[in-house]
């Protein structure tokens, strides 16, 4: 039997279901059941009926999972898969950092971890950061982990946002000559960079957008090509769904390595063996989960 079918298998025999990232490896994508960004794939896990979730993506996400299915079996395939960005900061430091701003509301963008998230008033995301802020009524606030997408929004928003010094290292490291010398290579192309690029970056392209709104951008584009500036695994899925339009990476090199842990047989060996299961305590669990309520009921 092969590992399609064996997972399949096990699937049925389970009640699981399989999410995947959009950044996730190939093979991984067309072997779920749902593909998307983290949050899409959080509140698809919550609504879901299945009792084991096998989520393919890194640990901050699964955690997010499990705080919104409680009562569901949450496996992460690699329990290595961390995200480097959600590291930069901890329940401690965050408690720390904002007893020097006493008063001021704190937005926690949805790349942290539960504990992190539990110390937070509400969540966001990159599609709906500016939307959060907003919905605060207040014009000053605090803003973790990511400096870049702080700076978006504030620019956005034109709220005085102060930023803890965190940053996705993917898309940080782009540059305005990245996106310079993709016009240079397809200058037919329209250009796209995700909200976590530093703002330099975001000025030099034609649009900037979250995963999902790239996703649901290239479903009505009229553009032959398109620039994408993100981690390069979302292209699979954006030529995959849409065979017309020519996408090309912004930078070959924009690679996020924990989401490239996940392999076939991870997902195989997790429906094996029910590792790893992602278990968030349920102090930090309930208390996370308001943060993240508060989005949902803006959103």
């Amino acid at each position: 039997m092969g590992r399609l079918d064996r997972i399949a298998e096990l699937k049925r025999s389970k009640n699981a279901v399989i999410l995947a990232h959009n950044y996730q490896v190939p093979e991984v994508q067309d072997a779920a059941d749902f593909v998307g960004d983290s949050l899409e794939l959080s509140r698809k896990a919550a609504g879901l009926e299945a009792d084991t979730i096998v989520f393919c993506g890194v640990r901050f996400m699964a955690e997010t999972a499990a705080v919104l299915a409680p009562d569901k079996t949450v496996l992460l395939p690699e329990v290595e898969a961390g995200c480097p960005m959600a590291d930069m900061i901890n329940a401690r430091e965050l408690r720390t950092w904002k007893a020097g701003y006493p008063g001021l509301k704190v937005v926690c963008y949805v790349n942290t971890s539960a504990e992190v998230k539990a110390e937070s008033d509400i969540c966001c995301t990159s599609s709906n950061a500016a939307a959060v802020v907003k919905s605060l009524g207040v014009d000053k606030l605090l803003f973790v982990p990511d400096k870049n997408l702080a700076a978006y929004v504030a620019r956005q928003t034109g709220k005085a946002i102060i930023a803890w010094d965190g940053y996705c290292y993917v898309h940080h490291r782009f540059t305005p000559g990245d996106i310079e010398a993709a016009r240079a290579s397809h200058p037919a192309a329209e250009v796209w960079v995700h909200p976590e690029c530093p703002l330099d970056v975001i000025d030099a392209a034609d649009k900037a957008l979250s995963t999902g709104q790239m996703v649901a951008e290239a479903r009505k584009t009229t553009k032959p090509e398109i620039v994408v500036g993100t981690e390069t695994g979302i292209i699979y899925r954006l030529a995959k769904e849409n065979p017309a339009v020519a996408f090309y990476p912004a930078r070959e090199t924009a690679l996020c390595v924990h989401m490239k842990m996940t392999t076939l047989d991870k997902v195989l060996r997790a429906l094996e063996t029910g590792t790893h299961r992602i278990v968030v305590p349920p102090d930090i669990a309930d208390r996370a989960r308001g943060a993240i309520q508060a989005m949902l009921d803006i959103s």
